[in-house]
């Protein structure tokens, strides 16, 4: 409770007003005392989990660490996927790291270079092959090109020296935005070889 209010025999309420506490409805105190009594609770198990994850984030590097060291091998902070799993196969954790990609300037090169591509392959080239390409540039409501799309472009199997600076552009132009690390826990399904995740998520459970 706000210490001026409390001082003043007030409550503020959701506008900032002061409401004296004799004219605050029995049913509002109750409301508010129970929202306070859970929202402590649920920031101090929010704590446990912060404090959870940190510390299974530096104990996998650790054993990581020691695992590799008998290959005289180190690996410094979070690096790559690894799944690790219970001796009798029954648990498994996974650490996985997503990383959101964009392209610079360079893609625009990429994109001149390929329709000079197609302007010179128009008379003999397949149509699927320009919709394809044409898809791959076109972007979405926010504005932005599908990474996956443009990437997919350099799947194709073309002999062109355009297309391989354009290929080359694209490849230059990829940059990493963020790096996110997961950490996900499973328990095996009965005698099966199924898994299923152990939620840590409120909305799962």
């Amino acid at each position: 409770m706000n210490q001026i209010a409390e001082k003043h025999g007030c409550w503020p309420d959701a506008a900032g007003r002061l409401v004296p506490k004799e004219l605050v409805k029995p049913i509002d105190r109750l409301r508010d005392e129970l929202v306070r009594a859970l929202i402590g609770q649920g920031e101090q198990i929010a704590a446990q989990i912060a404090a959870y994850k940190a510390g299974a984030f530096a104990d996998i590097a650790s054993f990581v660490e020691l695992s590799l060291e008998q290959y005289g091998v180190k690996v410094g902070g979070r690096k790559g996927n690894l799944t690790l799993t219970s001796f009798d196969g029954k648990y498994k954790i996974t650490r996985s790291v997503q990383e959101s990609i964009s392209f610079d300037e360079r893609l625009q090169a990429a994109k001149e270079l390929i329709d000079e591509c197609i302007q010179t392959w128009t008379e003999g080239s397949r149509p699927e092959i320009r919709a394809l390409i044409n898809d791959a540039f076109q972007v979405d409501k926010e504005g932005k090109i599908s990474t996956g799309r443009v990437l997919g472009l350099k799947r194709l199997e073309i002999s062109d020296e355009k297309w391989t600076r354009a290929m080359k552009a694209i490849a230059d132009s990829v940059r990493t935005d963020t790096s996110t690390t997961y950490i996900r826990l499973y328990q095996r399904v009965g005698d099966t070889e199924r898994y299923e995740p152990i939620s840590l998520d409120m909305a799962v459970l």
